[in-house]
């Protein structure tokens, strides 16, 4: 667009900080829209109101009753909607679709026999409630209703809308001029079934009829495909991975597809809040400093040892580990070199995180078996990662994929230095011998001899101390990612009066 003029963007997501939150999703659709609102754009994001949500500490007001969502069933042609919304200072404005028996009676977000259907009814309320809106502002233009330029959309949950927006609504006035901007956040998650394991009866080539919300093939439908077919614009969180799922290993049975659409396909890797995130002036963390200081993070190293009540000494480097404890993390490297590390190097150890029992297990039995080299907790704390982070020299992400990662950014603002397989994300983000240290191969010999390398290197304070400033300075701010999104945007946009002026003006 000649004119780059303000847009206004809507995000459809089943999380967003501080109102739900189970993963990185719903921080991503808090920071993202608020980068992208301080760049001048309007922007808003919408999600189910789940039952969970403190209506104390958020106040919802009701902005439209009765919303008629249809179905697509002939015995029960619509379900009853709210729309409601609420709005942190310097926040994008939420809003919440509101539905009894599919949300708020439910105890969490995810997890249910019918989330094909929770989520799919959220994606067509979404679009009645759009509908509304532009019906409502062209019977008066000053009525102050939400009529976006583009919806951004993330991961399965929300990926029928382009499918949506391209068939059911291709003839609306209004619906069909609707950008759409798709989000990858993991490709394995396509659907509420892991797509490996269906028969060829089932299996949904995408381009068939969207069925009624109540049909047994609505289940089956695999939301992922139909978006990566259907919407103007796809992306990942970051541009290693949107390159690797072009790849047999990592593209999860879509690979062929993307390569169709690799031209309308891009990666922009995840940020994090620099204000949030800052050793200097972060409270949950004991001794502040920065770049300028980091010396003081000795301090921080001593209170850490204390808190998991490891020897005090800060001679000794600590390898540590903050997230779910699961095979996407490489756990299962972890277990091969962990205990020879511990047998043969002066090393000790930091574990935080919940995850599959069979590696908690394992966990439990090095720490009663080391207790004087492991510390341990393996329940849900959101205090213990900025511990962890400013106290501990090294944390260990040898991961099997990567889309983006978060724990290696955030790791590094605060002088902790990660060791890493270079895939997806961390690839992307972490520099060889200057801000971390990598290994591309999966295998336990590669992540070994890194480790190993990585502890060499400590030995050498002073090649050290340049590594960890490094470290905080990378620059991962929200700010440089917003900015490649409304890049995205303004090219989507393009593209789109791009195809309008062909139409109009045929050759």
């Amino acid at each position: 667009m000649s004119a780059k003029k303000p847009l206004k963007i809507l995000f459809v997501a089943t999380e967003l900080t501080p109102y739900s939150t189970v993963g990185g999703l719903g921080r991503v659709m808090f920071f993202l829209p608020r980068a992208l609102m301080k760049l001048g754009h309007e922007v808003r994001v919408v999600i189910p109101k789940y039952g969970k949500i403190d209506l104390d500490k958020y106040p919802v007001e009701t902005i439209f009753e009765g919303l008629e969502v249809p179905t697509g069933n002939d015995a029960t042609p619509y379900l009853i909607c709210n729309v409601k919304t609420h709005r942190l200072s310097d926040s994008p404005r939420a809003y919440f679709l509101e539905n009894m028996e599919y949300y708020e009676k439910r105890a969490n977000e995810y997890g249910y026999s019918d989330d094909p259907v929770r989520f799919g009814l959220l994606q067509r309320g979404v679009l009645a409630w759009l509908k509304e809106n532009f019906q409502s502002k062209k019977r008066n233009p000053q009525n102050n209703v939400f009529c976006p330029d583009i919806i951004h959309c993330n991961d399965w949950q929300a990926g029928l809308i382009s499918n949506y927006l391209k068939t059911i609504y291709k003839d609306d006035p209004d619906l069909s001029r609707l950008v759409t901007v798709f989000t990858i956040h993991n490709l394995v998650f396509q659907a509420q079934f892991d797509p490996r394991f269906v028969n060829e009866l089932d299996r949904d080539d995408g381009r068939s009829e969207i069925p009624d919300l109540f049909s047994q093939r609505f289940t089956k439908l695999n939301s992922m495909r139909r978006a990566i077919l259907y919407s103007d614009i796809i992306n990942t969180v970051s541009n290693k991975y949107s390159k690797e799922i072009l790849t047999r290993e990592y593209g999860c049975g879509l690979d062929e597809l993307l390569q169709e659409v690799r031209t309308r396909l891009f990666g922009i890797i995840n940020g994090i809040d620099y204000d949030d995130f800052n050793p200097k002036t972060d409270k949950l963390v004991v001794n502040n400093y920065d770049a300028n200081s980091c010396e003081r993070r000795n301090q921080n190293k001593r209170e850490l040892q204390s808190e998991f009540n490891l020897p005090v000494d800060e001679t000794i480097p600590i390898l540590s580990m903050s997230y779910r404890l699961e095979e996407q993390k490489g756990i299962g490297l972890v277990k091969e070199v962990l205990e020879y590390l511990l047998r043969e190097y002066k090393v000790q150890v930091v574990v935080n995180g919940d995850g599959d029992p069979q590696y908690k297990t394992y966990m439990k039995e090095l720490y009663e078996k080391y207790p004087e080299q492991v510390g341990l907790n393996l329940n849900a704390n959101f205090t213990l990662p900025r511990h962890i982070f400013s106290g501990s020299d090294l944390i260990l992400l040898p991961s099997k994929f990567e889309p983006c990662g978060m724990v290696q950014m955030e790791a590094m603002r605060y002088g902790c230095v990660p060791i890493a397989r270079s895939v997806g994300g961390l690839a992307d983000t972490i520099i060889d011998n200057m801000t971390g240290f990598t290994f591309k191969e999966f295998n336990s010999l590669a992540f070994f001899g890194t480790v190993v390398r990585a502890l060499e290197a400590y030995k050498d304070k002073k090649r050290w101390m340049e590594i960890v400033k490094n470290c905080m300075k990378a620059d991962f701010s929200w700010t440089n990612s917003a900015k490649k999104y409304e890049e995205l945007y303004y090219r989507v946009l393009d593209l789109r009066l791009q195809q309008e002026d062909a139409k109009t003006h045929p050759i």
